[in-house]
């Protein structure tokens, strides 16, 4: 590489950053006990009848400034979670395009509601299942190890998570189609990716400036995605990526345009890097700090899906969703108006004590049951299978190449914060 690229690639990694902190500063809230807090109402109130994220975590959702005009009412018990989530003709999410969508040209599947989020997920939805998906592991098993993990080999010791922020983008932006021999780009684009998050501010005055730094990022990211696809679109699109795979989709007898196709890519970035490297840091974060687990999981590599699954139920990024009631309705004998939000606490009932047993102990070898780190029904997280193909990857590589590795006694353990977005800053680790 040039020494000009280098120089832009190192200045691109730290404005990643600094987006990546300020988006982690933005969600980190008003509580130290967000479990705690959450274990409170889910055995005492069972619909909390008010904005219980602005007045108990003081974090921003994806309502924008439309929180707090409307009644809110919250959830926190498993089934309550689970009702609210699959049924997605009652409990909607077409707000979010009155807020962040306002910036994303309407065409964003988060808020996408009824026949024409059914049609879209099934175009985009073959394109993400496990059988594709798979097909990607020995290119992201590479670039893993090659890219990120045999560099730091010979230095004894390093932060896990300075490569837990940049090997998601390296990975998902290769995936969607942008050319792998200029991976510097990457990160200049997962800057926009994470400053389209700016326009969700709790502060009115912060909200302006949020909104203008966001229609610009999706601007720029719609820009770069539009030339690829043209490109792949001159060539017949018979790649396998992510941009040419849409583009070959059909359902119905409907294909997407190219701006479907830009955007909707434009669309799945966003949370693809930076929800990959939380889960990342809190699957470490345990892998290494509960007695006797790395061992276990060196020789049995079977476990390794098991961790990432009881890490994204114990410590789901995402602690909550919001949506909206189409018509009024009741929950524990509570009338909910439409037009209400209702905000679903995914981080408590994940934690219900009703359906897991020892819910607040990290075990890889209890039952499993479906959680919502990565939401559940109708709007479930369509990257989830890529995500969970990266962290196996990346947890698989740490344990082949970094011999008897283990938390630096010299650093604090890693901590995982935030009343949203939830991570660990560092993971110190030393090896053999």
């Amino acid at each position: 590489m040039t020494d000009a690229r280098t120089t832009a690639q190192n200045a691109n990694a730290e404005k990643l950053e600094q987006a990546y902190a300020s988006v982690s500063d933005t969600y980190r809230g008003l509580t130290e006990d967000l479990y705690g807090a959450c274990r409170a109402m889910r055995q005492t109130t069972r619909v909390y009848e008010g904005d219980f994220i602005a007045k108990f975590l003081g974090v921003p959702t994806n309502a924008g400034q439309q929180a707090g005009t409307r009644p809110t009412y919250a959830v926190f018990q498993y089934q309550d979670v689970m009702n609210v989530l699959r049924d997605a003709n009652t409990f909607t999410s077409g707000f979010i395009l009155e807020g962040m969508g306002k910036v994303w040209d309407g065409l964003m599947i988060l808020g996408m509601d009824g026949e024409a989020h059914r049609k879209v997920r099934a175009l985009l939805q073959p394109s993400f299942m496990p059988e594709n998906v798979n097909k990607w592991k020995p290119k992201i098993e590479r670039v893993m190890r090659e890219d990120f993990i045999a560099p730091l080999v010979p230095k004894k010791k390093a932060d896990l998570m300075e490569m837990g922020l940049h090997f998601p983008v390296r990975v998902m932006y290769a995936l969607v189609g942008f050319p792998e021999d200029r991976p510097e780009e990457y990160n200049q684009y997962a800057v926009w990716a994470l400053s389209m998050l700016a326009a969700n501010q709790l502060d009115k005055a912060k909200a302006e400036e949020g909104r203008r730094i966001a229609a610009q990022s999706v601007k720029s990211l719609y820009e770069v995605l539009m030339a690829q696809v043209q490109r792949r679109h001159a060539e017949g699109a018979t790649g396998d990526d992510i941009i040419s795979r849409l583009m070959r989709a059909e359902y119905e007898g409907h294909k997407l345009d190219d701006h479907e196709v830009a955007t909707f890519a434009r669309s799945l970035l966003p949370a693809a890097s930076e929800t990959t490297t939380r889960t990342f840091s809190a699957a470490l974060a345990f892998l290494l700090t509960v007695p006797g687990l790395v061992d276990r999981v060196r020789n049995d590599r079977s476990l390794v899906a098991k961790l990432i699954d009881e890490a994204v139920r114990f410590e789901p990024s995402s602690t909550f969703k919001v949506r909206e009631t189409s018509c009024e309705v009741e929950i524990g004998g509570v009338k909910i108006p439409k037009g209400s939000f209702i905000q679903c606490m995914v981080a408590s009932a994940n934690r219900d004590e009703t359906v897991f047993e020892n819910p607040d102990v990290f075990d890889i070898d209890r039952r499993q049951k479906p959680s919502f780190g990565f939401g559940f029904g109708p709007h479930m997280c369509i990257g989830q299978f890529i995500a969970k193909l990266e962290l196996n990857c990346a947890i698989n590589g740490i344990l082949d190449l970094l011999p008897n590795v283990r938390l630096d006694p010299d650093h604090p353990a890693p901590r995982i914060e935030g009343a949203h977005l939830r991570g660990a800053k560092h993971v110190h680790v030393i090896w053999d």
